[in-house]
């Protein structure tokens, strides 16, 4: 389980880092994939820094277990915890709003596997360290 789970940061911390660095070199692109319009340096200082630095830090977080296995229970624990907010509120966003575009539908797919995945992952590696008793 421990070389599955840490597989899935890599991955999970790649696809992070390569869409931060997408949001940051091509935010009108980006930014039009998930509806949004850009207003002036305003809206892509605010871009940038939100899907372009804040991609790029949780991607180099999923990266954690490259460092070493220590860090592998803490960052699957922080993948579940920021995946399960995020599906809750697209959850929230496909219920109140109209007119959503299928890349945000494909996010929220991207989202939901995640999340699920990231959960039966640190589930399964809680089990495997459990220290087993004598009884």
């Amino acid at each position: 389980m421990p070389r599955l789970s840490t597989l899935f940061c890599y991955v999970v911390g790649l696809m992070y880092l390569s869409l931060g660095l997408w949001c940051a070199i091509s935010p009108e692109e980006t930014a039009a994939v998930v509806g949004f319009e850009l207003i002036g340096g305003a809206g892509m200082s605010e871009f940038l820094t939100v899907y372009g630095g804040l991609e790029i830090g949780m991607g180099m977080t999923f990266l954690l277990p490259f460092f070493g296995a220590r860090f592998l229970d803490y960052t699957l624990l922080v993948c579940v915890l920021i995946h399960a907010n995020l599906v809750i509120f697209r959850t929230l966003s496909f219920v109140f709003y109209s007119d959503i575009g299928s890349g945000t539908y494909k996010l929220a797919i991207g989202e939901w596997v995640i999340f699920l995945l990231g959960v039966m992952l640190y589930r399964g590696l809680q089990k495997s360290s459990v220290p087993k008793t004598n009884s």
